[in-house]
């Protein structure tokens, strides 16, 4: 799924506006998963000027890469993070974890071609999905719309449950990321 998708996703499942902080806690930890994607593609895009096909087509695939994506992709290590918060009750790390763990089971069946180890460290096989977010060839077609729809319906959920409108505008402002690169997949690729 794309980011912002993931973030609503994230916020609305595990942040409390009655539960101070679980609200940012959910938003950073449907993050995590895709932050170390977003700073090695930004430092070899932006600051060393590596072509983009090298960074998607080379380094993306690499054993440096993969193994930082096997950790913050873990299903196995965010599990355990999600059970230390439920057994010690803690609810901002349990909206954090939880966030987490969700982006990694929705991502999980929505990667062809270029899913993650989310086993590790048990494991470092990776599921070859029939079905993608964002390569037309796998669905993404049909796929990007529900992605769409779902996190519009979520947003609206959020904006219910929270009233401040700094939150507000930044639910909407996530809708609109989430609407336009869902759409730019399609056009790329």
């Amino acid at each position: 799924m794309n980011t912002p998708a993931h973030l609503i996703f994230g916020a609305a499942a595990f942040g409390r506006p009655d539960r101070r902080w679980t609200l940012t806690a959910a938003l950073c930890g449907a993050m995590v998963p895709d932050l170390s994607l977003y700073l090695l593609v930004g430092w070899h895009l932006v600051v060393l000027g590596t072509d983009a096909q090298i960074v998607f087509g080379q380094l993306y695939f690499s054993d440096t890469w993969q193994t930082i994506f096997a950790i913050d992709n873990s299903l196995i290590l965010w599990g355990v993070f999600v059970g230390v918060a439920l057994w010690r009750r803690w609810p901002v790390l349990l909206a954090f974890a939880g966030a987490g763990l969700l982006h990694i089971a929705l991502d999980f069946p929505l990667h062809a071609g270029d899913g993650r180890p989310h086993f590790w460290p048990l494991s470092t096989w990776v599921f070859d999905s029939p079905f993608s977010y964002w390569d037309s060839r796998h669905g993404a077609r049909w796929i990007g719309p529900l992605e769409l729809a779902a996190s519009a319906a979520l947003t609206i959920v959020l904006w219910r449950r929270v009233r401040e409108l700094p939150w507000r505008a930044l639910f909407a402002v996530l809708l609109l990321a989430e609407a336009a690169s869902n759409n730019i997949w399609l056009l790329v690729f």
